[in-house]
């Protein structure tokens, strides 16, 4: 069953813009830990890359706060909220601390898809009552 359904697309040249701005604090403030090490690892690559990753982060993280019905509010919160990839290459969400609890106390799983192109980045999320 449905528990609830999030989409979100972000404005990849606003992401570019805060980190202009900002630095790498918007990122350690929105990234997980092990989220952090690839966007650092990518930027340092091709650093359009490592804009394009925080933007889709930033939006799957936005999407499944709207699917879980929270928004950005306890328990809900950026690094507690990670989007990991399979061997595949298919997105995850992998849940920390009292968000993880939180969301396995309900019984409740979560789909995600995220992708970019050239000015956006956006995300949909399904997730399901089990």
């Amino acid at each position: 069953m449905i528990y609830g359904i999030g989409t979100d697309i972000c404005d990849v040249r606003r992401i570019r813009a805060t980190l202009a701005r900002h630095g790498d604090r918007f990122a350690e403030k929105v990234l997980s830990e092990a989220e952090l090490a690839t966007w650092r690892e990518r930027s340092a690559r091709w650093p359009e890359r490592g804009v394009r990753y925080l933007a889709t982060r930033f939006s799957a993280k936005e999407a499944f706060s709207k699917a879980i019905g929270l928004g950005m509010r306890m328990p809900m919160t950026w690094r507690t909220c990670e989007v990991a990839k399979l061997p595949s290459g298919q997105p995850v969400i992998v849940l920390h601390g009292e968000l993880k609890t939180w969301f396995e106390a309900r019984g409740l799983s979560a789909q995600v898809s995220v992708t970019d192109e050239s000015d956006y980045a956006a995300s949909f999320v399904v997730v399901e009552k089990n």
